[in-house]
């Protein structure tokens, strides 16, 4: 019998397992949601809790769910597994699509099992995938909410998710580095080939592949957020080198380092408008039970570090991970904000200054692209969080629902971004679509709005040794260093 077909059997065992796990599921998920969310003490099943959806994808005619006062309408359908969207200055719209990385090795006989089962939550909608690995931009011309141009920018990318565009150059974070393309606003292909800024961790394993990306206010910096290359550091610190991550990167020479760590998986990296604050939104660790750990939306402080692998929420130690850190625990940052376990936060997006009703002006939305690894399915919408003073300040709303209808997905959110209308757009990678939700009464922003505005233009470091810098021996950058164990 092969390996595969061991794995097969084991994993048909296993789900039957998992079904029935650890115990009722009845857990009131919304006393994980804010700033102090209720941890009960964890579990250590031989498998998580497992519910799948088989994902169908949309009829004809069907849209997600949206409250009174919005509109729902798709934006752009027959994509290839739409991850993110972007938005430009002059309004035009980057949707990124791809697929992980191929040949990462599976050590463990529970990671043929996981594979297995993840295989079967694919989204893509039913039939044969088509081509992905593209960024597709969007026109609006005339600002009607309906897109008038399409084409393909880009094609052939390796796993890219997170784009950021400034003073005619569009950086791509792909798999495994960091890419810079000559574009003008308004032109519909690039203007010649790709270079790199610099590389990122990625192979073989390449565990959490998603590197988004964000533009500093000041515009000289980029922000790249690195996944772990494990659920909770099974795979030795070694192989989280440079991982958990959120990195900064000179955008003209590519020097690099590690502005916050200690964070799983890391995404929908944004900064608040007002404040100039980095935020970003995190998915927690597995194989504690269904409600543990709680992912979250933080601020992002310099130098920070947010407790993954040897604790979450502070000092609550995951005693699954071997040596021991005290020290790293003491300095562990709790989180600004829980959303709840499981829930699979991938996009984040500020609204303030947008067209959306007076309900969302001032606050975020986040898109969860739902769970797989408890009774019951958790997430699998878009909510809106408010905000005063820069800072969370109420219960997050569900805002666009109607993903999940029994045991079926029609859809799975992942990235959000305001238009150049200053309606919201969210990715669902499972519908292969766009989806646009606006103001009921067509309201609309007087000028487009892009994704990364700038507030101040720094000056370019005179200083700044690049990725090619000639000759002499130096240090290794503070990128090649496990972030989390650094003195």
């Amino acid at each position: 019998m092969s390996r595969t077909t061991y794995a097969a059997v084991g994993a048909l065992g296993l789900l039957a397992l998992a079904a029935c796990d650890d115990g009722p599921d009845d857990f009131d998920v919304s006393r994980q949601i804010g700033p102090d969310p209720e941890l009960p003490e964890p579990r250590q099943p031989l498998l998580a809790s497992i519910k799948l959806a088989e994902v169908v994808g949309w009829e004809e005619g069907q849209t997600p769910i949206v409250p009174e006062g919005l509109t729902v309408s798709a934006y752009a359908t027959d994509l290839a597994t739409p991850r993110t969207v972007h938005t430009l200055p002059n309004g035009d719209v980057l949707v990124v699509q791809s697929r992980g990385p191929s040949g990462k090795p599976l050590p463990r006989p529970k990671d043929y099992i996981r594979g297995w089962i993840m295989s079967l939550a694919k989204g893509g909608g039913g039939g044969e995938p088509p081509e992905s690995n593209l960024i597709t931009l969007l026109r609006d011309t005339d600002r009607d909410g309906t897109v008038d141009e399409r084409s393909d920018l880009l094609t052939g990318l390796h796993s890219p998710f997170g784009v950021a565009w400034h003073d005619g150059t569009l950086y791509v974070a792909e798999a495994d580095e960091i890419v810079a393309y000559p574009y003008e606003l308004g032109a519909t292909e690039v203007g010649g080939g790709p270079e790199t800024v610099t590389p990122l961790p990625g192979g073989p394993i390449n565990h959490h592949w998603t590197k988004d990306l964000a533009l500093g206010p000041d515009a000289r910096h980029l922000y790249v957020s690195v996944g772990s290359n494990s659920n909770a550091a099974e795979r030795g610190m070694e192989a989280e080198n440079g991982r958990a991550a959120i990195w900064e990167v000179d955008r003209e020479t590519g020097a690099s380092r590690v502005y916050a760590s200690g964070l799983r998986n890391p995404n929908g990296l944004t900064f608040h408008p007002e404040t100039g604050t980095l935020w970003t939104v995190v998915n927690e660790r597995d194989e504690l039970g269904p409600n543990l750990v709680p992912d979250y939306m933080t601020s992002v402080q310099d130098g920070g570090f947010y407790g993954w692998p040897w604790s979450y929420f502070g000092d609550h130690v995951d005693v699954r991970v071997h040596p021991p850190r005290p020290d790293m625990v003491a300095q562990a940052i709790s989180p600004d904000y829980a959303l709840s376990s499981h829930v699979a936060p991938l996009g984040m997006a500020f609204t303030i200054g947008s067209a959306m009703p007076e309900a969302f002006a001032n606050g975020a939305f986040v898109g969860e692209h739902g769970s797989w690894n408890r009774t019951f399915f958790n997430g699998y919408k878009v909510v809106y969080i408010p905000f005063e003073n820069g800072m969370p300040a109420g219960m997050a709303e569900d805002v666009v629902t109607g993903f999940i209808d029994g045991d079926q997905a029609r859809g799975r959110p992942v990235g959000v971004a305001i238009d150049g209308t200053g309606a919201l757009l969210v990715a669902d990678d499972a519908g292969n679509t766009v989806w646009r939700v606006a103001a009921a009464d067509g309201s609309i922003t007087p000028e487009p709005m892009g994704s990364d505005p700038v507030t101040v233009e720094a000056e370019p470091a005179q200083d700044a040794a690049g990725p090619a810098a000639s000759g002499a021996e130096t240090a290794p950058p503070q990128t090649e260093i496990a972030p989390a164990v650094q003195q």
